[in-house]
């Protein structure tokens, strides 16, 4: 690896050659022994793909996995794995570009592919990253009030003051920040840094996913789950009967990784001081730390939501009359008072957003703390890296201020349009030799993987293409009402 190509960024390799060495020697004699050891060695070493587990479990996946559970019950159990399985190849394939030359992902496709491609990328990465945080804190601001509702015993016939909601909404969307800086400015610090958040990043998507496998452990215990139709869910993909049923499955099998996720993930693995050697090793991580926590986790969430909310007519259970796109999680966890006793359904549901949001918010610090510097090629430093994962920041008044409508707009047309044009980067450089040399795949596994990335770049097109028409197309050109709804 060479200096220029990492340079600036937090690495193990300048600051802990000789740990990195005994890795690296530990990792060739892994290769050699039985499956089951290889996996208990490669699972201590886990780490960059909890980042990216992080990153895609937030406010996004928490309200697409309430709407599927409230409106379709199990019918869509199969749709996150399937969505994440297939993003996960193409991080996969990312990957071996990355560790096979030790190159920073933004230099690789700014020479082999075209320097705007590579900008736009990165500016993709920022633009989104600060929109969609605005989104994170909207539903912590939300998940804190309806905490403090709870303690204070406050509802509809006594609501708390507005004064006080901007108050506990500011006051936890400051906090989680604060924590967030600490944590994310220790990523830049030497390799106890880099261990110490990912530790961090690790338990709180355990303590999240332990969270709501409570709601669904409760609903287990009260004989409220339907086995044959959640089984059915998993392992029998259907398309639910309901209108636009199809392009809400199409568009989260197509969307499931964003495009910051895919600026954020090769320089993780750098900043590890990951190289050839690892690759076996970064394979089990993303498999282990990304699909089955994403898995486990929205699969929670859709079947607490399938066996509560669905199960009853929404006007029974719900205070309004939401369709898949104004359902709220807030308003879903008040469903679920009583579920465990009293409001403790809630409340662990509640905890549960929080913690998404927080890893969610973190992981965006982190990403945009690179980025950056890549953008303007800015040499890393310490202080430039910590200034820029500020960048974000400003979504911390989403605890009281959605975005301006303008801005989602913008950042999806972005973010979605080159979602497609980086997976098919990635494909193409996966697959030339002049660069990758004997790193390329090849043979009949060589063949079924470059199918697998194939079948992701279609779906990334077709996922994109909803997410543009209805986030984007839709908002600036709405349609019209029927004549006689006018009437």
């Amino acid at each position: 690896m060479s200096e220029n190509s990492s340079a600036g960024l937090p690495m193990t390799a300048k600051w802990d050659p000789e740990r990195l060495k005994r890795e690296n020697d530990a990792l060739i004699e892994l290769e050699k022994k039985p499956f089951r050891e290889r996996i208990k060695g490669y699972y201590k070493l886990t780490g960059p793909a909890w980042m990216q587990s992080a990153m895609t479990l937030g406010a996004g996946s928490a309200a697409a996995s309430v709407m599927a559970g409230a409106f379709y019950g199990y019918q869509l159990l199969w749709v996150q794995p399937i969505a994440m399985f297939l993003g996960i190849c193409m991080m996969a394939a990312l990957g071996n570009i990355t560790l096979t030359k030790g190159e920073r992902a933004y230099e690789i496709v700014r020479r082999e592919i075209h320097p705007s491609v590579a900008f736009l990328w990165a500016l993709a990465t920022v633009v989104a990253t600060v929109v969609w945080h605005f989104g994170q804190y909207a539903l912590l601001g939300g998940a804190t009030f309806d905490l403090a509702n709870v303690a204070t015993g406050a509802g509809a016939e006594a609501p708390l003051s507005k004064t006080t909601e901007t108050i506990v909404r500011f006051a936890g969307g400051f906090l989680i920040l604060g924590v967030n800086i600490a944590l994310t400015w220790s990523y830049g610090s030497k390799p106890t840094g880099i261990k110490a958040y990912e530790n961090f990043i690790q338990w709180m998507v355990r303590m999240v996913m332990l969270a709501f496998f409570v709601v669904a452990g409760a609903q287990i215990l009260n004989g409220k789950l339907d086995w044959g139709a959640m089984l059915k869910g998993f392992f029998v993909p259907t398309i639910p009967s309901q209108p636009g049923s199809l392009t809400t499955t199409l568009g989260a099998i197509g969307a499931a990784v964003g495009i910051n996720m895919t600026f954020l993930y090769p320089y993780s693995i750098l900043a590890k001081g990951w190289g050839p050697n690892h690759k076996g090793l970064a394979r089990f991580d993303l498999t282990t730390s990304l699909l089955i926590p994403y898995t486990i986790l929205t699969s929670l969430i859709i079947i607490g939501m399938a066996s509560t909310i669905h199960q009853a007519p929404f006007g029974t259970i719900l205070e309004s009359h939401p369709t898949p796109s104004t359902l709220q999680p807030i308003e879903a966890a008040k469903a679920l008072t009583g579920v465990l006793g009293g409001s403790f359904g809630r409340i662990v549901f509640d905890l549960g957003f929080i913690g998404m949001c927080c890893g969610a918010i973190s992981a965006h610090m982190v990403c945009c703390g690179f980025t950056v510097c890549e953008m303007f090629g800015l040499k890393y430093t310490p202080a430039r890296y910590r200034l820029f994962t500020l960048v974000p920041a400003i979504g911390v008044f989403g605890v009281m201020v959605k975005s301006p409508i303008w801005l989602p707009v913008i950042a999806s047309a972005i973010a979605f349009t080159m979602l497609p044009i980086a997976y098919i980067s990635f494909f193409y450089l996966n697959n030339k030799r002049s660069y990758l040399g004997d790193a390329v795949p090849k043979g009949r596994k060589g063949r079924i993987w470059n199918i697998l990335l194939l079948i992701a770049v279609i779906m990334s097109i077709v996922g994109a293409s909803i997410q543009i028409k209805g986030r984007v197309i839709d908002k600036i050109f709405p349609a019209k009402p029927p004549a006689s709804a006018t009437k």
